[in-house]
């Protein structure tokens, strides 16, 4: 089989949400010599942002994005665990936090940007959904992160990413985080008036803003 099949088969294990598939093409093409960093630029990864295409058309629904997700997840802790070296290589530097805020209850989208962002070599400590901003600042001070992300489902949720901003600002912590946020009702205007440093539009957004922000 040739490098081009062998990343093709990487990238619809992916978009067909088959953890098991995506998991038996790393562990097969690893033992043939393919080298761990390409399989995931040109196999893995292009296939979770088909995924995320096809999500934000609405040709996949919210099961399929959670287990596609799940499936990359599963791909990218492999590759890291069997080749260290690879990890090290991959692994840009940067860190951060995410998490939907308090009181929105849903995920959608986020679990596709966390495990689009560690495929990227993004260090990611995903804190669920329904965070409040304390909990947020708590752990990306433990953790020492660089930036905190948030998302925002509902349009009655959006004033807490104002409230991180101000929370950051009393705390004397907001030069020391960079701040990005995301979700359905949430618009670069919006981010701009509340003092976020970017806003995200889509899971393939949030690693290009991410790079940014990192200088990378």
């Amino acid at each position: 089989m040739s490098a081009d099949q062998i990343f093709d088969e990487a990238a619809q294990s992916i978009v067909r949400s088959d953890k098991n598939k995506a998991l038996e093409v790393a562990r097969r093409a690893i033992s043939e010599g393919q080298d761990a960093i390409e399989l995931m630029n040109r196999g893995f990864i292009p296939g979770i942002e088909k995924v995320g295409d096809l999500f934000a058309r609405g040709e996949l629904f919210l099961p399929e994005l959670m287990f596609a997700a799940e499936a990359m997840k599963a791909v990218t802790e492999f590759v890291n665990e069997t080749i260290p070296e690879a990890a090290k290589a991959f692994d840009k530097g940067g860190s951060v936090i995410i998490a939907t805020v308090a009181g929105d209850s849903h995920d959608i989208g986020k679990s596709l940007v966390v495990s689009l962002l560690r495929a990227n070599g993004i260090r990611v400590h995903d804190l669920g959904r329904g965070v409040a901003n304390e909990t947020l600042i708590e752990k990306a001070v433990e953790l020492n992160a660089n930036i905190i992300g948030t998302s925002a489902l509902l349009t009655t949720t959006m004033v807490e990413q104002r409230k991180l901003e101000e929370a950051l600002k009393k705390a004397d912590l907001r030069d020391r985080f960079k701040t990005i946020v995301g979700g359905a009702p949430v618009t670069a205007r919006w981010a701009k008036r509340i003092g976020a440093d970017a806003y995200a539009e889509d899971a393939q957004d949030a690693v290009k803003r991410v790079y940014q922000l990192l200088g990378l």
